[in-house]
C-alpha cells in the first residue's frame, strides 16, 4: 500500500512530468503512473519528433527547471511565413509575415526535440523528493468519494489521493471512468511526420505552406534541419508513407519547394490521423483532465502541447492557491476554477483550428479568393500583425503564473 498522495497523475508523457513538477515544487505530494518502463521513455535517439513551444511555454519549463536542461538544444523561432497555394505551382502572392522583432518580449518560441525534452523531464522528476513515479502499471479502476480518490493499478495496488489528474491522451481512461463523454469528429486527414536535412540554413524561420489535401509546417531544428507536419487525405498519406525512402522524398520535394536546397531525410516517418475531441467535462468528482485527454485538436497551429501546458499552469495555480487558503483541492468548486479558467479558451482554440482546417483545405476558388485576401490585409495592418505574433507566443489572454515565468 503507497502512502497518501496529494496529487495521482496518470500518464508519464510530456503533460504528466510537468503538471508534477509544478505541484511538487508548489509543495504537493505527487505519484505519477505510467504503462510503459522508464527506459523507454528516456531513449534518446533522433527520430524527428519536435515541439513547437511557445514563448509563454519556454518560460513555465524555465520556472520549473526543465528549461536549462534542452537549451542548448533549442531552436529560436524567430519569424513565420504563411502561405497558400498547389504542390508543384509556388506560394500565393498574398501571404503572412510574422516577425519576432515586433514584440518586446523575444523570440516567438523555440523548436525541442522529442528525444531532448522527454529524457530532461524524466531527469528533473527523479531529482525532486515530492514526485513517486510508477513505471509499467496501468489504472483499471478508479474511485472518488467526500474523504478522497483511489486509483487501483493492474497489480492491485491501490494509491489514494485528493486528486486523479488524467493526463492520459485522447483515448484517457481517466475521463471514461469518470463518465466523461467526447464530443468530436474525424477530419479524414493524416499527419506525416518527419525531419530531414538541408543544404541551405533555416535562419528560424518556420513555415506553414496551405495545401488542398492539408498544411505543410516546416518547422526549423538545430543546424540545417527541420522537422515537417505534412496532412494529407488519410487514404493517401498512407499510400505516401509506405513508400521507399526515396519515393517519399520525390513526393514531398515539390510540396516542400526549392528554397532550402536539396532535402533528405533524418529519422524514421510516423503518421498520426486527425481528429478533434473535446471532453465534455474537464473535471468531475475529484477529477481533472490535462492537455489531449481534455481537448484533441489539429496541429495546424501547432498549440496542442502548448493548450496542455496551459491547462497545467491553472490547474497548478488554481490548486496551489486553494491548498493556501486551507480549502480541500479535490473539492467541486475548486476543480469548477480550473475549468472556467481553461474550457473557454480551449473551445475557441479548437473552434479556430477547425475552421482553418476547413478554410485552407480546399481548392474553392472563392474561399481561395477570400482567404488570401484575408491574408493580404492581416499582414498589411502593423496591429492585426502584432496581435496574432503575441497569439502565436502565448501571450494573449489570461495567463496562469507560470506561463508568465513566475513562482506559484
Amino acid at each position: 500500500m503507497t502512502q497518501k498522495q496529494d496529487i495521482l497523475i496518470v500518464g508519464g508523457g510530456l503533460n504528466g512530468p510537468v503538471l508534477a513538477l509544478a505541484m511538487a515544487q508548489a509543495g504537493h505530494r505527487v505519484a505519477v503512473i505510467d504503462a510503459l518502463p522508464e527506459r523507454t521513455r528516456a531513449e534518446e535517439g533522433f527520430d524527428g519528433r519536435g515541439y513547437a513551444l511557445a514563448l509563454a511555454s519556454q518560460r513555465l519549463l524555465s520556472a520549473i527547471g526543465v528549461w536549462d536542461r534542452v537549451a542548448d538544444n533549442a531552436q529560436p523561432m524567430l519569424e513565420i511565413k504563411v502561405t497558400d497555394g498547389h504542390a508543384g505551382a509556388g506560394p500565393s502572392p498574398f501571404f503572412l509575415h510574422f516577425d519576432h522583432a515586433e514584440i518586446e518580449e523575444g523570440p516567438m518560441g523555440y523548436m525541442v526535440e522529442d528525444r531532448h525534452l522527454r529524457p530532461a523531464l524524466l531527469a528533473a522528476m527523479g531529482e525532486c523528493d515530492g514526485i513517486e513515479v510508477i513505471n509499467e502499471r496501468r489504472v483499471v479502476d478508479q474511485n472518488a468519494d467526500h474523504t478522497g480518490v483511489v486509483a487501483v493499478l493492474d497489480d492491485g495496488t491501490e494509491l489514494r489521493g485528493d486528486v486523479l489528474v488524467g493526463c492520459d491522451g485522447r483515448a484517457s481512461g481517466t475521463a471514461a471512468r469518470a463518465g466523461i463523454k467526447r464530443t468530436g469528429w474525424d477530419y479524414g486527414q493524416t499527419a506525416l511526420v518527419c525531419a530531414i536535412e538541408h543544404e541551405l540554413p533555416h535562419n528560424g524561420i518556420a513555415h506553414q505552406f496551405f495545401m488542398p489535401p492539408g498544411p505543410l509546417a516546416i518547422l526549423p531544428l538545430t543546424g540545417n534541419r527541420s522537422s515537417i507536419v505534412w496532412s494529407e487525405r488519410t487514404e493517401q498519406a498512407q499510400r505516401i508513407n509506405a513508400l521507399p525512402e526515396e519515393d517519399y522524398l520525390q513526393v514531398l520535394r515539390p510540396r516542400f519547394g526549392e528554397f532550402l536546397g536539396d532535402i533528405r531525410l533524418r529519422g524514421g516517418r510516423f503518421t498520426y490521423p486527425l481528429n478533434l475531441t473535446i471532453a465534455n467535462s474537464f473535471v468531475a468528482d475529484r477529477v481533472a483532465l490535462v492537455g489531449d485527454a481534455a481537448h484533441g485538436m489539429h496541429p495546424i497551429a501547432g498549440q496542442g502541447l502548448n493548450a496542455g501546458l496551459r491547462d497545467i499552469g491553472a490547474l497548478a495555480q488554481v490548486l496551489t492557491e486553494a491548498r493556501r487558503r486551507g480549502e480541500d483541492i479535490g473539492f467541486p468548486p475548486v476543480l469548477e476554477r480550473y475549468q472556467q479558467w481553461r474550457r473557454f479558451d480551449t473551445a475557441t482554440l479548437a473552434v479556430a483550428t477547425d475552421a482553418f482546417n476547413k478554410l485552407f483545405s480546399n481548392d474553392n476558388p472563392a474561399l481561395r479568393l477570400a482567404r488570401d485576401v484575408g491574408m493580404g490585409l492581416v499582414g498589411s495592418v502593423p496591429s492585426l500583425r502584432r496581435g496574432f505574433i503575441r497569439e502565436a507566443a502565448g501571450l494573449s489572454g489570461d495567463l496562469p503564473l507560470l506561463l508568465q515565468g513566475r513562482q506559484i
